[in-house]
């Protein structure tokens, strides 16, 4: 039994490098595994970051569009408005006309 007992521990003596180095390598690839997630993250963000900004110039474009297409629609109301007002002005003189044509033709036609 005491050969047995020596056995085993020759055998953990020899085995104990390879168990040390085994568990540096778990703590190396954990750490490696870490950095690579945080990689990733920084990736992703950095990705997401990118398509945010893009997003942002996009919308900073269509503001000004909006805003440009706003002015150009005040400038044609305010055109359409003082022609509208020019043609009530028109039609209210055809009409006055109008009666001053009627009024002298049933004159006319009353006096004859």
């Amino acid at each position: 039994m005491a050969k047995a007992q020596l056995k085993e521990e020759d055998l953990e003596q020899t085995l104990k490098p390879f168990y040390d180095r085994a568990a540096e390598a778990e703590d190396r690839l954990a750490k490696l595994e870490e950095l690579l997630i945080k990689k990733g993250n920084s990736a992703n963000e950095t990705k997401e970051s990118s398509i945010i900004e893009e997003f942002q110039s996009k919308l900073t474009i269509a503001n000004a569009d909006i805003g440009s297409e706003r002015e150009k629609a005040s400038k044609e109301i305010e055109k359409l408005t003082t022609e509208n007002q020019k043609l009530k002005y028109r039609v209210a003189h055809l009409i006055r006309a109008l009666r001053d044509a009627d009024s002298r033709l049933a004159a006319s036609v009353g006096s004859s």
